[in-house]
C-alpha cells in the first residue's frame, strides 16, 4: 500500500490525497482500540506505528523525490483534525512529525534519502534553541540538552536547533548581526534520551528530553531551517515556514478533539437522565440550546480556520509567494481555532455531568489532551496581540509569526 500511495501521490496531488485521506479513516477503529495501550505505554504502540507507516502517514510533508507528499497546510490539518478525534497523541505526533520531515527540502538529495528513505523513519526534536554547535573541520561539534521532542518513543532520527560559535567560541554572526544557529540532525543512537514525560495530557506523544555532548554532525546533515536561502526544492509547501504548518496540524488536533467531544455528549444525551431530573438529556430543552449553541461555536471556529487555511494554501501554491498578510491571517485563524476548540472541550466536560469523571468514559481524556494542547505555544493569546499590531501597522516585520 504504502509504495502505491507514494505513486499516487507523485502523480496527481488532488486524487492521491482524497485516496490517502481515505485510507486513513479506514484505520481510525484500530487508532481508537490503542487508547489504553497508547495512555500506558506514552508512546504510540509497535502494532498500531505498522499501520500508520504502511499508509505513508509520516511522509506527507516530505519531498516527492524521497516518496513525500508535499501536502499543503490546508491538507495537513485536515489529516490533524481526523487522526485527533481518534486519539489526540495520534494527531499531535503527525502533526509535529509533519514539521520536522520539511527539513528534508534543505538536504542534499542523497543525505535526504539517508535520514528519510526507509519506511519507518521520523524525524522529532525539541523546542527552541537550546544547543550550541562549535564549527570545526567538516561540521559541527553540538552540545546541548531539547525538551518535548513529541514522537521520540517511535523516531528513528532526532535534531537538535543550536546557536553556532567558531572554534575560539566566538559567537558567529549573520548579516543582519543577529547569531547564526542551525538544526543539526542525528541518529537517535546518538542521544541520551530522558524518561521525563509524566503528564496528564497528550501522554502517548512520549515528548521525552534528550542530551547530546560534543556530539560531530557533519556539515551535510544541518539545516537552517528557516533561512529559505538553504531550500533545495521548488515545491511550494516549503515556502511555509515549519512554524505556521504547525499552527496549521495543532489547530487541526484541537478541532479533532472538541468534534470528537461533541459527538460523545450527543451520544451519552440519547439515553443519559441525570440525577432528580424531569427528563432525560436529549429531551430537556435547556440541554439541547446548549448542545446547539456548542455546535455553532465549533463549527464557526473551524469553518474560519478551513476557509483562511484553503484560500492561502492555493494562492501560495499558485503564486510561489507568502505575503505578510498570509502569514497574519494564518496566526490569528488558527490561534482562534485552537482557544475556541478548548472552551468547546470544557463546557463539554461539565455537561456530561459525572459521566465525565470516569477513565472508561471518553470525556476525561478528552478533556486532558485538550488542555495539553492549550498549554503549547500555539494557542498562546500573545498571538492576537502579534496579529494586532500588524493590523496596525505597528510591525514592520511579521516574521515572528
Amino acid at each position: 500500500m504504502f509504495a502505491t500511495v507514494s505513486k499516487q501521490l507523485a502523480s496527481n496531488e488532488t486524487v492521491s490525497f482524497e485516496k490517502w485521506f481515505s485510507d486513513i479513516k479506514s484505520i481510525t477503529s484500530s487508532i481508537k482500540a490503542s487508547h489504553q495501550d497508547i495512555d500506558e505505554q506514552r508512546c504510540l504502540t509497535e502494532t498500531l506505528l505498522n499501520e500508520l507507516h504502511e499508509v505513508g502517514l509520516f511522509r506527507l510533508s516530505l519531498p516527492r523525490e524521497i516518496n513525500g507528499g508535499e501536502l499543503s497546510p490546508h491538507q495537513l490539518s485536515q489529516v490533524a483534525e481526523v487522526l485527533a478525534k481518534a486519539d489526540a497523541s495520534v494527531g499531535w505526533c503527525f502533526g509535529q512529525g509533519s514539521g520536522c520531515a520539511m527539513s528534508a527540502a534543505f538536504l542534499e538529495p542523497k543525505t535526504a534519502k539517508k535520514v528519510f528513505g526507509p519506511k519507518d523513519s521520523v524525524l522529532a526534536w525539541g523546542a527552541g534553541i537550546a544547543g550550541k554547535a562549535v564549527k570545526c573541520d567538516g561540521g559541527y561539534k553540538i552540545t546541548g540538552t531539547w525538551q518535548f521532542a513529541s514522537g521520540s518513543g517511535h523516531a528513528t532520527w532526532l535534531g537538535g536547533h543550536s546557536f553556532v560559535f567558531d572554534a575560539n567560541d566566538a559567537p558567529i554572526l549573520k548579516a543582519n548581526g543577529a547569531q547564526a544557529d542551525r538544526t543539526a540532525l542525528f541518529p537517535k543512537s546518538s542521544a541520551a534520551l530522558h524518561d521525563d514525560w509524566h503528564v496528564i495530557g497528550l501522554k502517548g506523544t512520549r515528548s521525552e528530553s534528550y542530551t547530546v555532548k560534543e556530539l560531530f554532525v557533519p556539515e551535510e546533515l544541518t539545516l537552517d531551517r528557516e533561512n529559505q536561502d538553504e531550500c533545495r526544492s521548488n515545491a511550494p509547501l516549503y515556502i511555509f515556514p515549519t512554524t505556521l504548518v504547525y499552527a496549521s496540524c495543532f489547530s487541526g488536533v484541537a478541532l479533532g478533539i472538541a468534534r470528537g467531544a461533541v459527538d460523545d455528549l450527543i451520544d451519552i444525551a440519547r439515553t443519559k437522565t441525570q440525577r432528580s431530573a424531569r427528563s432525560s438529556m436529549r429531551e430537556s430543552p435547556v440541554f439541547q440550546t446548549q448542545i446547539a449553541q456548542l455546535e455553532a461555536q465549533l463549527g464557526s471556529a473551524r469553518a474560519y480556520q478551513q476557509s483562511i487555511l484553503e484560500r492561502v494554501s492555493k494562492t501560495v501554491f499558485q503564486t510561489r509567494e507568502l505575503q505578510p498578510s498570509d502569514r497574519a491571517e494564518i496566526r490569528l485563524a488558527t490561534t482562534y481555532a485552537i482557544n475556541q476548540a478548548t472552551e468547546v472541550v470544557q463546557q463539554v466536560y461539565k455537561l456530561a455531568g459525572s459521566s465525565a469523571i470516569f477513565e472508561n468514559a471518553p470525556f476525561e481524556r478528552r478533556f486532558r489532551d485538550m488542555h495539553g494542547v492549550s498549554q503549547q505555544m500555539q494557542a498562546r493569546h500573545s498571538h492576537f496581540e502579534t496579529v494586532g499590531r500588524y493590523m496596525m501597522n505597528l510591525d514592520s516585520t511579521s516574521a515572528h509569526m
